[in-house]
């Protein structure tokens, strides 16, 4: 099977030279084609949503690499996202390559594209080599090679995501500010640094010698409190979703926190206490490491206050926007009526035909779910393929969010159909023979025939997925 990536459209201009590919968008979701950008000045036309095969126009990309970034031109009927900054309707921004750029408003279900800038055919052959002191990569506060590498701000100093967790919950039990161990500058929020996280592997890879042992390692992960970007008092302006508004300015935004504003279930928010945004409602909540109320989504490690809020029996309001407890809740307590869109890969013909499967046993979608998960907490289940974040970790009692509840259904169903004998599927079913990717297969998502006529649901024997 031949896969051709997605060259978006030109909008007229010459091409780069000789029909090269300078730059690309890298869809975070490995299931689309890269889109090819070949023309100093192009339209792209691409999908933009995961549950949409249909194709939208929806910006512009100018070449200006001579400062070593592009432009990007909404051309969208809506806001499009960079870098997490919003960039309305016919306006501009400059991207770098690495910007994530996603095409609509945050929490819809958008697509996220990873901007890419090619090396110069002239230097397309030559391998970057950096050399890297260990000295420069080591934690301030335990003096070792970074382990989950996390990042302070203003100062962007870094540091072990246990030693500084660590750090932080004795600062907030003795002062105001949350101080950086290393230049005492007031933490206004800390995340973790992906990037950094791969140099920490590659110099560990480069230099065993310099691995901690397991034991340390299991302690500095069970101190490890930082999932996602955590606002600590942030008194700067708020430019994206990473920064928190001041408190005078929250009112005004929307975005207030209730518990700065008045003692509710006996706890009112520090001046400077940290805070997280939830990622559904955008609300902010505080960041109180020691509660048993989970504030993360144990499947996507996002932040969700679903769960907290109902602790606290706070209900939504004019100004502090709060979700509905059914939208972050355990495994247990959750029903599915219907099977998920995202199910086989979103190949609806997969679908349909799980569907048959289940009615002809005599059977409905929850009773087959609640048998395969019973098998998966039985350990019956391998959970390597499995579409969530610390799949071993996932029990009964797990708090996940509405999306990665769909995930875990969709991965139940798979496991339910790709253990039923041939004899067991509908005629027309059992005749058709297996799609060489398996269920990797892109061509499924735009190829409605090619979707029908093969099976998708088995493990590929072609391609990087063949196991």
């Amino acid at each position: 099977m031949t896969t051709t990536a997605e060259t978006g459209q030109s909008s007229g201009s010459k091409p780069s030279g000789d029909d090269d590919t300078w730059a690309k968008l890298v869809p975070l979701d490995t299931k689309f084609s890269d889109i090819e950008i070949k023309c100093d000045d192009m339209v792209i036309c691409s999908e933009i949503k995961p549950s949409s095969l249909e194709k939208h126009e929806w910006c512009r990309i100018t070449k200006n690499l001579g400062q070593g970034f592009a432009t990007i031109h909404n051309q969208s009927s809506d806001a499009i996202l960079v870098d997490e900054a919003v960039i309305m309707k016919d306006c501009a921004a400059d991207i770098m390559s690495g910007s994530e750029i996603v095409p609509g408003p945050e929490g819809q279900g958008y697509l996220q594209y990873r901007f890419t800038i090619m090396p110069a055919r002239e230097s397309r052959t030559q391998l970057l080599k950096i050399s890297i002191d260990p000295e420069h990569a080591k934690c301030s506060i335990c003096l070792n090679i970074w382990h989950d590498v996390v990042t302070a701000a203003p100062c962007l100093h870094n540091f072990c995501n246990g030693c500084f967790s660590e750090w932080m919950r004795r600062s907030k039990a003795k002062h105001q500010h949350v101080l950086c161990p290393q230049c005492r500058t007031t933490v206004q929020y800390v995340g973790k640094n992906h990037f950094l996280k791969n140099i920490q592997e590659d110099i560990l890879s480069a230099d065993a010698a310099l691995r901690r042992p397991a034991e340390d390692i299991a302690v500095l992960d069970s101190s490890a409190s930082i999932q996602s970007n955590l606002i600590i008092g942030s008194k700067r302006k708020r430019r994206s979703n990473m920064l928190s508004p001041p408190l005078e300015e929250r009112d005004s935004m929307h975005l207030q926190c209730p518990q700065c504003v008045a003692n509710i279930g006996g706890y009112r928010c520090e001046h400077h206490g940290a805070h997280l945004q939830c990622h559904l409602c955008q609300g902010m909540m505080p960041f109180r490491a020691n509660l048993q109320v989970p504030l993360h989504c144990k499947g996507c490690d996002r932040p969700f206050c679903g769960a907290y809020w109902s602790s606290e029996n706070v209900t939504q309001g004019v100004s502090s926007p709060v979700c509905s407890r059914d939208t972050f809740r355990p495994i247990s307590e959750r029903t599915v009526t219907r099977i998920p869109s995202i199910t086989h890969e979103m190949n609806r013909h997969e679908q349909d035909i799980t569907q048959r499967c289940i009615v002809h046993m005599g059977k409905t979608v929850p009773d087959v779910v609640a048998e395969w998960f019973m098998r998966f907490s039985n350990r019956e289940i391998d959970r390597s393929r499995m579409p969530l974040n610390h799949a071993e970790m996932i029990t009964a009692s797990t708090h996940v969010c509405n999306d990665c509840y769909d995930k875990l259904v969709g991965f139940l169903l798979y496991w339910f159909r790709i253990t039923l004998p041939r004899n067991h599927l509908p005629a027309d079913v059992a005749a058709r023979e297996d799609c060489w990717y398996g269920y990797a297969c892109r061509t499924q998502h735009h190829n409605e025939e090619h979707a029908r006529k093969r099976n998708h649901v088995c493990r590929p024997t072609r391609g990087n997925h063949h196991f």
